[in-house]
């Protein structure tokens, strides 16, 4: 017998993919993980995504970018203007900064290929189920490239957010905006990695963001 409290915590997916066979593949694989997805809809392209997510109002969405009708990253700006609350996970074969750039700006919490194990997709699922950020160092350090690039020549570096934050909590930010993960940063600085992850927390509210992107952000528009 499925126990009832297990039950009310398992996550609500969707999955939004073109491919018939990825589609229905992704959805068996993840059915399979430790039970704790619930498959409430697959989508065939990003306007039977958004209509989905309407009716089925899913914790989280596995969402593909190249789609007929309405595209990933179109998908994803109209479904959490509405869902603010719904995480949405990249799932690709495109790696161009260009598309990581449009797809997170979008709003999408994590950037996965399609290559991926189907162990760390459903660990990446569980990851901003509970509101966090799942983008690795490298994909985070390419979008703040992305963001440079972008950026007038003229525009000052944001200062504002550094303002409240000791001498070490600055060191570890420049760390943070060059795309290095905590185990990096301690090795870099000669800390253990549970510090670090002490320190990013901290920095974290200081500087009022959600996730490591943002607050890298924060430091360079």
């Amino acid at each position: 017998m499925t126990d009832p409290h297990r039950q009310a915590e398992r996550i609500r997916l969707l999955i939004a993919e073109d491919q018939t066979l990825i589609r229905e593949g992704l959805a068996t694989l993840l059915a399979q993980q430790n039970d704790d997805f619930e498959i409430v809809g697959a989508a065939a392209d990003g306007e039977q995504a958004i209509e989905f997510a309407r009716r089925y109002r899913p914790d989280v969405i596995l969402m593909d970018l190249q789609m007929p009708r309405v595209d990933g990253v179109t998908a994803t700006q109209r479904i959490l203007r509405e869902f603010p609350a719904t995480s949405i996970v990249v799932l690709t074969t495109f790696e161009t900064n260009d598309l990581i750039f449009e797809a997170v700006s979008a709003g999408a919490r994590a950037y996965l290929l399609k290559d991926a194990r189907i162990e760390d997709i459903a660990a990446t699922i569980r990851t901003v189920a509970k509101g966090q950020s799942a983008l690795s160092p490298g994909v985070a350090a390419r979008i703040l490239e992305e963001f440079r690039r972008l950026r007038p020549r003229h525009a000052p570096v944001s200062a504002s957010v550094r303002d409240d934050l000791t001498a070490r909590e600055n060191e570890i930010l420049k760390l943070i905006i060059e795309g290095k993960s905590n185990g990096e940063i301690g090795e870099q600085l000669h800390l253990a990695e549970g510090t670090i992850k002490n320190y990013v927390s901290t920095i974290l509210e200081k500087c009022g963001a959600r996730n490591r992107t943002e607050l890298a952000i924060k430091t360079i528009t």
